[in-house]
């Protein structure tokens, strides 16, 4: 019977440093990025040996700009790649000039192990461990497939015996290890009663997949854990089979068939190259390829990021037209929500979603409020200052033309846009505010004869009564205002985006739409 993992899956908030880094660096192969499987808003990228064989496969969920986790009790705490014993010193000179802090070579266990981190914090070791790759890499010195992972453990014992249900047998004890083998690899266990529970985030390990022989394993296992709580039903994952369960101590486990494999939609000249979206959510597969973050593989042209106020992303179209979308969310919203709306206003634009650095019980906003219509002034003030910094250093240091640039907010978002342009006039020169309301107590007077804006009001929105106010303010600025009321609430309608994409056809810069 096949034994050993299968995969193991992680958690990155920065998928461009993880692509560099296990494509970049490690010299693994991208053999697979979908939306995810249980939430296909988040993207989720498959790298391992040259077909993606399963014993050589991380994965991970991005979680872009997203809260870390802690390491801890109930969960992995590391992963270790095989590399060929000779390749040791290639390693550490290969790591160095990275500029990759790495330490070793030092024996654990019996073997010889290099140890670094990646760009969010994991812990990765490099084993020398001679043996044939399943697919082997094209680079010599590549990694050949998952040597180990190590489990943090209240009950080292407990954790043991339920990894020998999926073909383990106890190797070694060394003082906290117990070392269980497989056919091709081994798991730590390592007893840390006392420890600090984990808390799941980026820079933590999700799961560990264990490999099935075949369907009739995976259904074999679930009858056997019929009463162990929270194993799952198995779930097609389309390039395996698989379920789900907590060992008893709480570390996420997964039982996944080898096959189908990544070649179902692809060919294995071709793995990786185009984001998959699971078929359950065909029906938005547009809108997902256009939200969910884009990156580069290693030496392709790429727009390096840089560290400006406030966390942003761009996703930009196959045949750009040199306009710009700057996008700001509404309460409880983030940078990508409004991607597919923007996208379907212009195909052609390049989009800038910005997140709001305000929050509220964990509620991302744009300023802070005292209640639903009563807004703390100094906080509006202090981020719509922040917010143009923001927009001037995206100007200079991405090359944005300022004269192509629009600038589209829903609810919060619209009332922040609302509030700079009284604030900081010629920041947004064509702005569109969908139900946005006044949330300055006293507008200062501004020269707005050189911005567009469109606002649409809900005839049904509760915060509707605000808007009058924020339209007659931004009528004695002389902003060339188009103000309508349509059949909606506070909610996003079809109506908007019909109206908005008129409206951006007609509209020019520093003239009335």
């Amino acid at each position: 019977m096949i034994t050993g993992i299968h995969h193991v899956t992680a958690i990155t908030r920065d998928v461009q440093k993880n692509v560099d880094f296990y494509v970049g660096f490690l010299g693994l192969r991208l053999v697979k990025q979908t939306g995810g499987y249980e939430d296909a808003e988040q993207l989720h990228l498959f790298y391992g040996d040259a077909l993606g064989s399963p014993g050589s496969l991380i994965t991970f969920l991005v979680w872009q700009e997203g809260a870390r986790g802690r390491v801890g009790l109930g969960a992995l705490s590391e992963i270790a790649f095989a590399i060929p014993v000779a390749t040791m010193g290639d390693w550490m000179i290969r790591a160095m000039h990275a500029g990759i802090q790495i330490s070793g070579p030092a024996r654990e266990l019996g073997e010889s192990v290099l140890r670094l981190r990646d760009p969010d914090g994991i812990a990765v070791k490099l084993v020398g461990v001679d043996g044939p790759a399943t697919a082997p890499l094209a680079e010599p010195m590549a990694p050949t497939r998952i040597r180990s992972v190590t489990i943090l453990s209240e009950d080292s014992q407990a954790t043991a015996d339920f990894v020998s249900r999926f073909g383990y047998q106890e190797a070694l004890r060394d003082g906290p290890f117990i070392r269980l083998r497989s056919d091709n690899d081994v798991v730590d266990v390592r007893a840390s009663a006392g420890y600090v529970p984990a808390i799941p985030g980026t820079g933590m390990f999700d799961h560990v997949a264990f490999r099935a022989p075949d369907v009739d394993a995976i259904r074999r296992m679930r009858l056997d854990l019929r009463d162990h709580e929270g194993v799952t039903n198995v779930h097609d994952r389309k390039y395996f089979l698989s379920l789900y369960v907590r060992e008893p101590m709480g570390t996420l486990f997964e039982y996944a068939t080898d096959g189908p494999g990544f070649t179902v939609d692809e060919d294995a000249d071709h793995l990786g190259e185009t984001l998959m979206i699971p078929s359950t959510d065909a029906v938005r597969a547009e809108d997902l390829r256009v939200s969910l973050p884009q990156f580069v593989l290693p030496g392709e042209e790429r727009r390096p990021m840089r560290d400006l106020p406030f966390v942003h992303r761009f996703h930009t179209p196959d045949d750009p037209d040199g306009s710009v979308i700057v996008l700001l969310h509404g309460t409880g919203g983030n940078e990508a929500d409004l991607m597919p709306l923007a996208a379907r206003l212009n195909p052609h634009a390049t989009l800038l979603g910005v997140r709001g650095r305000s929050t509220e019980e964990g509620i991302t906003r744009w300023f802070r409020r005292y209640d639903a219509v009563t807004y703390d002034q100094v906080d509006i003030r202090a981020e719509a200052e922040a917010f143009a910094a923001f927009v001037e250093g995206a100007v200079a240091t991405y090359g944005l033309d300022p004269a192509r640039m629009t600038f589209l907010g829903y609810s919060n978002g619209a009332n922040l846009l609302g509030a700079i342009l009284r604030l900081h006039p010629g920041v947004v020169r064509r702005g569109v505010l969908l139900r946005g309301i006044e949330a300055l107590e006293n507008p200062p007077a501004a020269d707005l004869a050189d911005s567009d804006v469109l606002l649409l009001t809900g005839a049904q929105d509760p915060f509707g009564r605000m808007a009058p106010a924020l339209e007659a303010s931004l009528k004695a600025g002389g902003a060339a205002l188009e103000a309508r009321i349509i059949n909606a609430g506070h909610e996003l309608a079809d109506e908007d985006l019909s109206i908005a994409a008129d409206w951006l056809t007609t509209a020019k810069q520093g003239e009335p739409t």
